[in-house]
């Protein structure tokens, strides 16, 4: 008999009552790569994590539709890059059936109420967080950690959100807490800055996706997801 879906990647659709400290890297993953790795290790050491979920999005209304991949292949790239156990790829989001990244979180939260959760981006996406829907209510939901982008890590700091939200940041060296801390809390880890891009990867013919076959005209909605 198939293993129920909702099982299969060890993340229920329901929760559980695991106590652990999670940290969440969601995107499309279109697809996956040794970049997104290097992320979930250094956060499961700098910030004393017990595991990383790849959640693999079903869809972000702020990339374009045209060259996504469908959602079964990408979360295949992206199950091929980890252990399983402490990095574990996941479609939680599509099964819990949210569309913005906030209402994820808040949800995870709600179903996993043991589970301490950090969520983890890029300097890149703390530049875009002001277009996000609820993007304030998210930096007040769950703390966060931002890991450095090749010529993005200025505009990160002196954007939009890193303004709003520089009083609730922590030293570097205190990153190893910021799963215990009640959110608004975040910091910034400086360090190796990987330059790999999912976009570059395509170009160069490294992914051969299966797109779908949306209109140029509706490459974008507004929001966002994960």
């Amino acid at each position: 008999m198939p293993q129920p879906r909702a099982e299969y990647d060890g993340v229920p659709t329901w929760g559980d009552a695991r106590r652990c400290r999670i940290g969440l890297l969601g995107g499309s993953f279109n697809p996956a790569h040794a970049g997104h790795l290097a992320i979930a290790r250094r956060a499961l050491v700098q910030l004393r994590l017990d595991q990383v979920w790849l959640m693999v999005s079903p869809g972000n209304p702020l990339k374009p539709r045209r060259g996504m991949a469908p959602l079964a292949q990408r979360l295949q790239t992206a199950r091929q890059l980890v252990d399983g156990r402490r990095v574990i790829a996941t479609d939680i989001e599509a099964r819990i059936g949210t569309r913005y990244t906030v209402d994820t979180l808040r949800c995870l939260k709600a179903r996993f109420k043991n589970a301490h959760f950090v969520w983890l981006t890029g300097a890149d996406g703390l530049v875009t967080l002001p277009r996000w829907k609820g993007w304030r209510g998210l930096v007040h939901t769950v703390a966060m950690a931002v890991f450095p982008r090749p010529g993005q890590n200025f505009a990160a700091l002196n954007g939009a959100a890193g303004h709003y939200m520089a009083r609730w940041r922590l030293p570097a060296c205190q990153a190893g807490c910021l799963a215990m801390r009640r959110p608004p809390v975040w910091a910034f880890l400086p360090g190796a800055q990987n330059s790999i891009s999912a976009t570059a990867i395509r170009r160069q013919g490294g992914f051969s996706v299966s797109v779908d076959h949306a209109p140029p005209t509706a490459s974008r909605n507004s929001g966002e997801s994960s």
